[in-house]
């Protein structure tokens, strides 16, 4: 009971460092002006909306959302599908120069963003590609594809391939193997994979701030608008760091559910 107790505050305590930054935006978000500034802070306040409104009325919200949506959408299936075929071949497949492929993979994941984004940009422009969703769906499926095949690798190759011997004496190809067998075993890698490659391209704000202009701006960028010269507009900046939140909340709740399904599958099976 002594150690238990002790567990608990500490797992309270963590909890509370993580999630106060999150409580001060989205109470900041539904402050006045006067209320988020007064010293010492106010705890008790009635909610106003009028941060909101203001973003609603200075921006074009819904077509920033939809740009967002599309791109995060796109980028997380297009690299699920890519790195799992990606993850599955190097899991399964003995070939020449698997290793220095491997490395190669793995390798591109140590870049830092900031370093590519001049080359990115050199490229889509040479192509006619600057300012639009294809570009920016094409540069977060690179940047996630290292790391989604890195997990399914991880993943699959600790399946046991007497499953898929089992399914090819049966008669079925390697694809309806990989397809029936091994892909609901892991669903966890899936799970995982898709929360973050969803997470990468939702939040992402340097290649969408350096390749886009008008027509393909994001979120994260139409955020950055509220950054003035003269000063920082903190209601409207959190308003939208609130609503940017949220599909990305519901969405990781959603996937979680199937990451605990296919764990237990897994260990059933």
């Amino acid at each position: 009971m002594y150690k238990n107790k002790w567990a608990y505050t500490y797992v309270v305590v963590c909890l509370l460092l993580f999630l106060f930054p999150i409580f001060w935006v989205m109470t900041t978000s539904i402050k006045t002006t006067t209320q988020a500034f007064q010293i010492p802070p106010v705890w008790f306040f009635k909610p106003s909306i009028e941060n909101y409104t203001q973003v609603f009325k200075t921006q074009p919200f819904i077509y920033y959302f939809l740009n967002s949506l599309i791109v995060t959408v796109l980028s997380t299936v297009f690299s699920l599908i890519i790195g799992t075929l990606a993850g599955y071949s190097l899991a399964r497949m003995k070939m020449k120069g698997q290793k220095l492929v491997s490395f190669t993979v793995f390798f591109t994941k140590m870049f830092p963003p900031i370093v590519l984004v001049v080359p990115f940009f050199a490229l889509f422009r040479q192509f006619g590609g600057t300012d639009t969703l294809f570009s920016l769906t094409l540069s977060y499926i690179a940047f996630n594809l290292p790391f989604v095949t890195w997990l399914m690798w991880g993943f699959l190759k600790e399946l046991p391939e007497s499953l898929e011997e089992a399914a090819l004496i049966d008669g079925t190809s390697r694809f309806g193997a990989m397809w029936r067998i091994m892909l609901p075993l892991a669903k966890p890698g899936l799970a995982v994979s898709a929360i973050f490659a969803a997470m990468n391209s939702w939040n992402e704000f340097l290649f969408a701030l350096s390749l886009t202009g008008q027509h393909a701006k994001t979120l994260p960028v139409m955020a950055a608008n509220f950054v003035t010269q003269d000063a920082i507009l903190w209601g409207p900046v959190t308003a939208t760091g609130t609503m940017l939140m949220i599909p990305m909340f519901v969405f990781t709740l959603l996937v979680q559910k199937h990451l605990v399904k296919g764990l237990s599958m897994g260990a059933v099976k």
